[in-house]
């Protein structure tokens, strides 16, 4: 029973700025007592405002108020520390006081003054932040009356009427902005208003609306990103095999050259040996008939030399005998160079340069007809006309124009330029009817 005496004594004469027991106790014109240094650290930092409010009640004083000692309620805190040093030691501090500390982001506890504690509700009557300890006592202070409390936030200033110092209560719906009560009564009267509850249920739900909706765009563009990432993929593994292939092609194409081109310099090669052959067994039986031929003079020409006439005589049948086996003579052929074989091959590569030069060109337009993206109907604006003009080649297709297809034709042309457009449905309509009239007539 005493300890519930003292711990009831200590929470009434505790500080409710620092939670300790009253140092140097002083009362303020509303009623409430502080430490004289934690009081006065509350009223430094709101003397740029010029409005001094109570921590607690949040009473405000157009001027600063005096800080007196108040010596009744230091003489029973003098009384009240005596009895806590004579009682036994007090349990630990309660979860509840120890408190986080701000950290960066965090919104400070508008009553704590020494250390800024981390502030978790805001009261929008008080239009201050509170720690959890300091919205205890918020809470008994003001139990039974209905306090706004939100979230801890650090825009106050903003749920604040700049013009009346109100809180921001009203929705104008005419001039499609918050305000308070006394904006109600003069700028805003007989303007259309609503609470700012009523009109969050409303735009709530238009704000559902439109996140479904954006939703539903998220999802579809996700689908899209998965869809190209997947083509993109595909794209890249198709160009890789084109690579691929195409290298191995024409890898192919030049082993199959150069096979040929070993083929023919071997039949060159052939047939230089064939040839060449032929050719020395008759330089070498050319020589032969050479040597005999003139071993066969020498004799000649000692016979024409001898003195014995009967020897002459008798070896001269024998001499004109063996002169007639050797008159033979050989011609040299008139096909003796290769140019024809050289010209071939020109007239090869030739051929082989212009297919390939044909074959290639028409590989870079089948190249730019792969895309990952979807190209666009009509490139320039001529082929777009062309188009269009093209469909206007009789007058029955002008005819049905005037109705049904100018609609379509708007919504072919959403990408197109509108004059563009408008001039292409002039030329439809008129120039064209106008040649048509002409020549059915």
């Amino acid at each position: 029973m005493a300890e519930a005496s003292i711990s009831w004594a200590e929470d009434q004469f505790s500080c409710s700025v620092c939670l300790d027991l009253l140092k140097e106790p002083v009362t303020i014109p509303c009623g409430h007592s502080y430490c004289m240094n934690c009081i006065t650290e509350c009223l430094d930092q709101e003397d740029q405002n010029g409005i001094y409010r109570c921590p607690q009640c949040r009473q405000t004083f157009s001027t600063r108020p005096v800080l007196g000692k108040n010596v009744v309620i230091a003489e029973m805190v003098e009384k009240l520390k005596t009895r806590l040093q004579a009682a036994p030691v007090p349990p630990p501090v309660p979860a509840r006081r120890r408190l986080q500390h701000t950290g960066p982001g965090d919104v400070q506890c508008d009553s704590c003054t020494e250390i800024k504690r981390k502030a978790v509700k805001s009261c929008l009557e008080c239009r201050s932040s509170y720690c959890q300890n300091h919205l205890e006592q918020h809470e008994n202070l003001f139990r039974g009356k209905t306090h706004n409390l939100m979230d801890a936030t650090g825009r106050m200033q903003e749920v604040v009427c700049s013009q009346h110092n109100k809180l921001l209560e009203i929705y104008c719906r005419t001039d499609q902005h918050c305000i308070c009560m006394l904006c109600l009564v003069d700028e805003h009267k007989n303007h259309d208003t609503v609470s700012t509850t009523a009109e969050r249920k409303e735009k709530q739900k238009q704000f559902e609306e439109t996140q479904r909706r954006l939703q539903k765009i998220i999802q579809q563009k996700e689908k899209d990103l998965q869809e190209l990432r997947e083509a993109v993929e595909s794209h890249k593994l198709s160009a890789q095999i084109a690579v691929e292939g195409s290298e191995r092609i024409f890898t192919e194409l030049i082993s199959s050259i150069e096979k040929r081109c070993s083929e023919v310099k071997q039949l060159i090669r052939d047939q230089e040996r064939a040839a060449v052959s032929r050719a020395e067994k008759q330089l070498d039986q050319l020589k032969k008939d050479i040597n005999d031929l003139r071993r066969k003079d020498n004799e000649l020409q000692q016979l024409s030399e001898t003195q014995d006439h009967v020897n002459f005589l008798q070896s001269l049948p024998s001499a004109s005998f063996s002169l007639s086996g050797s008159t033979d003579s050989y011609s040299v052929s008139s096909h003796l160079s290769f140019d024809d074989v050289v010209k071939s091959v020109f007239q090869l590569r030739d051929k082989l340069l212009q297919f390939c030069s044909e074959e290639t060109e028409k590989i870079p337009g089948k190249v730019k007809t792969i895309h990952v993206i979807q190209t666009p109907e009509y490139q320039t604006n001529e082929e777009f006309l062309q188009c269009e003009l093209k469909r206007t080649h009789t007058h029955a297709t002008l005819i049905s124009m005037q109705n049904k297809e100018l609609r379509e034709l708007g919504n072919r042309c959403k990408n197109h330029n509108p004059y563009r457009i408008a001039f292409i449905v002039y030329f439809k309509i008129h120039v064209l009817q106008h040649i048509i009239e002409n020549n059915l007539t």
